[in-house]
């Protein structure tokens, strides 16, 4: 006998593995690249030139990034909007990392639109107006100078935050939601494992992201 699923549970189903799968693993490669910068100038400008000669990139940026990325921030948006948070009725956890869920992707949705408009395009009125990816040889001079600037640092900051609970809360989620994790106690254990790699991961991003301002990043270079 078929199984009839709704419409629905294939796009929910759909949105949380496109968290995951690609872009989850964009994220990693994104933050490599960027720790680059910990080595100076040279060695991330490097990085992005490599990234930019891979064949057929834009293809690839636009099948691989670009459409799972807009089809998982709508989507996101969509359920946000019929969210009807109980967190003062309900107080639990659960309940208070899914509200935190929602309101880390509505930043997500408009911090990503200015990073990729600033960065990928260099399209920001007032900002820098050239494109690291079209010139990967000012790459780092580009990215120092507008993290110089103290609210434009202050927005990747909050940015970073947001994107690296957003995925490893979201990691959490497709586990649970997908039968990949069974039973309150795996589920309590895979919990704190999405924690210690949020942090982990959070102490990346901002590291990699002080290197631009601060040669060797938040340590000096003591851990790298």
């Amino acid at each position: 006998m078929a199984i009839r699923l709704s419409r629905t549970f294939i796009l929910r189903k759909l949105h949380q593995l496109s968290g995951i799968f690609p872009l989850g693993i964009f994220l990693l490669e994104h933050f490599y690249t960027n720790s680059k910068a910990l080595d100076g100038e040279k060695h991330f400008n490097d990085a992005v030139a490599d990234l930019q000669a891979i064949p057929y990139i834009l293809l690839i940026e636009i099948g691989g990034i670009f459409i799972p990325l807009i089809y998982h921030a709508v989507y996101g948006l969509v359920i946000t909007m019929e969210a009807r948070p109980n967190n003062l009725a309900y107080p639990y956890p659960r309940n208070w990392f899914y509200l935190i869920q929602r309101i880390t992707g509505v930043i997500l949705f408009f911090f990503i639109f200015f990073h990729v408009l600033n960065f990928r395009f260099g399209m920001v009125p007032g900002l820098n107006r050239i494109s690291v990816a079209e010139h990967p040889e000012q790459a780092f001079g580009i990215v120092a100078g507008e993290f110089r600037m103290w609210w434009i640092f202050a927005i990747y900051m909050i940015g970073i935050t947001a994107t690296v609970w957003h995925l490893a809360n979201g990691i959490w989620l497709f586990l649970v939601d997908w039968g990949i994790t069974i039973g309150e106690r795996a589920q309590r254990l895979t919990g704190y494992a999405c924690i210690a790699f949020g942090v982990v991961l959070l102490l990346v991003g901002v590291n990699a992201a002080v290197a631009f301002i601060r040669p060797g990043g938040l340590i000096g270079g003591i851990i790298h």
